[in-house]
């Protein structure tokens, strides 16, 4: 990971009040999603409940040394996979990061995907909507592992359990 000196020093640009926290609205501010429009507020919001620990609702600098880290890191995959560096990921390049991550999805689904969270409705996905996806297909997949006993793709569960693991990723 970057020097902490350094984080600190983008911590401190991005506390744009000085109180010592980033909440959401400065840390939309701060972040880019590579094609010149505001981060999706969804997002950012995901981000901030991940990693405020306390939660207080907003992210302070020892809480800011991870989510610095966790952006990096999606931003390095999301790169991989962007290989015309549209800096958007159309269905067969989203296909491969998803691959990669051990999902074998149709592409009637992954389209389907598409159409949930690419937001500007271009047939892609931005760096920001790919992070949102990412990280609503993995905690529906944690919930859904814990009704899939015999871990063959199949689950049984009540409406209720269904409902309180849609809910989870619901800000």
């Amino acid at each position: 990971m970057q020097d902490e000196q350094a984080v600190r020093r983008i911590f401190e640009t991005v506390d744009k009040n000085r109180d010592g926290n980033i909440d959401h609205t400065e840390l939309q501010s701060a972040l880019s999603n590579g094609i010149g429009t505001p981060f999706n507020t969804r997002t950012v919001q995901l981000m901030i409940s991940m990693f405020d620990q306390d939660r207080n609702g907003t992210i302070d600098f020892r809480e800011f040394v991870y989510l610095f880290k966790y952006v990096q890191d999606w931003q390095r995959c999301f790169r991989q996979y962007d290989q015309d560096r549209s800096g958007l990921l159309d269905a067969r390049e989203f296909q491969s990061a998803l691959s990669c991550f051990g999902y074998r999805l149709s592409p009637c689904f992954i389209k389907m995907m598409i159409g949930r969270f690419d937001r500007n409705k271009q047939g892609q996905i931005a760096f920001d909507d790919f992070i949102f996806a990412c990280v609503c297909l993995q905690i529906l997949t944690n919930s859904f592992r814990r009704y899939d006993i015999n871990r063959n793709g199949y689950a049984q569960f009540s409406f209720e359990e269904f409902l309180s693991s849609a809910m989870s990723i619901i800000i």
